[in-house]
């Protein structure tokens, strides 16, 4: 029997893995940190418990190309069209200003203009996988900083494509032509249309052809099929794998099948991409950081510096406050796992010497493993940071220092502007504060009595007249600054009444406990809007309904949180439904029983329900004869039990 080398290191990456990931879990550190350990354990340089680098590397390739496929399915012309501006500005400026900034630093040395751009392009790119998973995890995708920085990170994926086209550019050796790289691009850009038209034509034939076969494993390889024949395609064009996987994916995402192939691929991407973290690991030479630790220091230092400073300077150009600024930077400071594959493709065409890859491998690793830990710092650097003020920042709240008896609502998303519009029309008066500069203009030239500020701050409270204020309403999805917002708000003005509407019920006890008046959590206000429904359905008298909805509301939804909850209080529903009610019945105009006589329906026999009366153009027919004809628009009223009552029902909507 044959030894197959690849399988055992297969086994033992799984192996290793498992408990590490456990272990993270537990520590609350993302896993993919658990697989860079891992790699570093088991690799050459640890253990020595794999053998097949080179084959570990190209299943870790797959996983690349199944990552960017992946991203290419979520990219969508729409989801872009709503953070254009972020986008755009923030995501361009980002990739450009690091990769010049970092290229100027290595230029110094006396490293050729085209190596250091090379560098510049590595360190200009953070990691989608560790971000977006702190983000998820501290319910923060929705927060201003989360969406700077989703926004940022889409772009870098997207640059991702003319960096590895721009590789071999700049490998080319010598000195770096602008007819020749105009010529290159040019080449390239064209051979990207070309395969965007004919994939576009036949993807999307391909795929229905698949799907008609309703056969779910011909499906699958069918996907696998076009990702890996278009990455293919591309590579034989001379252009790289993942960027004909990123075609295949935007092409699909246009598509009435996206949602399914994301379901079959998904499992494949999150196998192969832990592979891929795997492999980093592995190839981290640990003696070369035992003798270069200074060096290694400074380089970590240095990237996490520049990247947080520069991503900082943007956010804080584009109008946000400083610490959102602040804490966007930290976020985005680290290394991204494309920037492995772009600098195992550089030593390909000699950007990069071994030792500078070991440096530059060890101090990137460096920076992904402390990313959950500078996470969780950045909110405590980012509220001892002062707010640079803005000179164009003149107060046009001449008369919010009038205002008495008001309200504060932070936030002017959907939430906020609803309520803003209630209290407009109930003359009552209120403030807005809002941090997206956008939503500032727009109001302003709206006429609301908004103002720019952040809610963390004590001077932005006195603006907004809080110790005269009635009421403070937190509308905003970013859980942490609500919850510094309100310890500020309750202690500049103890007696002021907090409203705060959370995603999360998890939120809910320390936001009561911290002063809330009323938390509202929207995974609840859904339940209980089904709840009714339902109720409704059942003919439960709307009193009864609304008794329970009130009982749950005050006692903070803690029955709806507890697995056991105590359902006492619901017992007086089962005798509700054991009870008779009166019900009514409008009839329509296309009513199928219009013309009848109560007894030719005989509800009474059929359904134990008993019509008690009619109203007919706003005169009462107590108990009608049998005799009785029902016409169109007549309303009657049905005496029964519920079961009855659901009978009747039926029998009188009967076509």
């Amino acid at each position: 029997m044959h030894d197959i080398p690849i399988l055992k290191d297969f086994v033992v990456i799984l192996l290793i893995s498992i408990p590490i990931i456990f272990l993270f879990k537990k520590l609350n550190v993302p896993s993919i940190v658990g697989f860079l350990f891992a790699g570093i354990i088991i690799g050459p340089y640890g253990f020595k418990l794999i053998s097949e680098i080179d084959k570990i590397e190209v299943m870790a390739e797959i996983g690349v190309m199944l990552l960017i496929f992946t991203i290419g399915l979520e990219v969508s012309i729409s989801k872009l069209m709503k953070i254009k501006k972020l986008f755009f500005f923030g995501g361009g400026l980002q990739v450009l200003l690091t990769m010049l900034s970092s290229a100027a630093v290595i230029y110094i040395f006396n490293i050729s203009i085209q190596k250091a751009l090379f560098f510049g392009m590595l360190i200009s790119l953070s990691s989608s996988a560790i971000v977006l998973k702190l983000l998820a995890d501290q319910k923060e995708l929705e927060a201003p900083h989360g969406k700077i920085a989703l926004a940022i990170l889409i772009f870098q994926d997207l640059a991702i494509v003319p960096m590895i086209i721009m590789i071999p550019i700049l490998g080319g050796g010598g000195n770096i032509s602008f007819l020749s790289i105009a010529t290159q691009l040019l080449f390239a850009f064209a051979a990207i249309a070309v395969i965007l038209g004919v994939s576009k034509f036949m993807m999307p034939k391909i795929m229905f052809a698949l799907a008609k076969l309703r056969l779910k494993e011909v499906f699958t390889i069918g996907i696998l099929l076009v990702l890996i024949g278009t990455a293919y395609l591309t590579h034989q064009l001379g252009l790289s794998f993942a960027l004909g996987a990123f075609i295949a994916g935007l092409i699909l995402s246009d598509s009435e099948f996206s949602y399914q192939v994301i379901a079959d691929t998904l499992p494949l991407k999150d196998t192969f991409n832990s592979i891929f973290f795997v492999s980093i690991g592995l190839l981290l030479n640990v003696s070369f950081i035992i003798t270069h630790p200074a060096e290694i220091i400074i380089l970590v230092l240095t990237i996490i510096i520049l990247k947080a400073f520069v991503v900082a300077i943007i956010v804080k150009f584009l109008n946000y406050p400083m610490r959102v600024a602040v804490i966007t930077g930290i976020t985005l400071s680290q290394i991204g796992e494309f920037s492995f594959v772009l600098a195992q493709t550089g030593i390909g065409y000699n950007l990069m010497s071994q030792d500078f890859y070991n440096s530059f491998l060890a101090a990137s690793i460096f920076t992904m493993i402390l990313t959950p830990f500078l996470f969780k710092l950045a909110p405590v650097i980012g509220l001892k940071v002062k707010e640079v003020k803005n000179s164009d920042e003149k107060s046009h709240e001449k008369h919010i220092r009038e205002l008495k008896d008001h309200v504060i609502i932070v936030g002017y998303g959907l939430n906020g502007r609803n309520l803003a519009r209630v209290l407009k029309e109930t003359g009552i008066q209120y403030v807005v504060i809002e941090l997206n500069p956008d939503t500032i203009k727009e109001a302003k030239e709206a006429g609301e009595r908004i103002i720019y500020g952040d809610i963390t701050k004590e001077e932005i409270l006195h603006k907004a007249c809080i110790d005269s204020a009635n009421i403070i309403v937190y509308a905003i999805s970013d859980p942490r600054s609500t919850i510094i917002g309100l310890k500020m708000a309750k202690g500049m003005k103890e007696n002021i009444y907090a409203v705060v509407r959370t995603r999360y019920t998890s939120e809910i006890d320390e936001l009561i406990a911290i002063g809330a008046d009323v938390v509202i959590p929207e995974e609840f206000e859904t339940s209980l809007q089904i709840f009714v429904n339902v109720l409704e359905k059942y003919h439960i008298p709307m009193n009864v309904i609304m008794q329970q909805t009130t009982m749950l509301r005050g006692e903070s939804y803690k029955m709806m949180v507890k697995e056991a909850a105590d359902i006492s209080s619901f017992r007086n529903i089962n005798e509700i439904l054991a009870a008779g009610l009166t019900e009514t019945f409008y009839v329509s105009e296309d009513n199928a029983n219009i013309g009848k006589s109560l007894k030719d329906i005989n509800l009474r026999a059929v359904t134990d329900a008993t019509v008690i009366a009619i109203v007919r153009q706003e005169n009462n027919i107590p108990n009608p004869s049998g005799k009785e004809l029902i016409l169109a628009a007549d309303t009657l009223v049905i005496m029964g039990t519920h079961a009855a009552v659901d009978k009747a029902f039926m029998v009188l909507n009967k076509k």
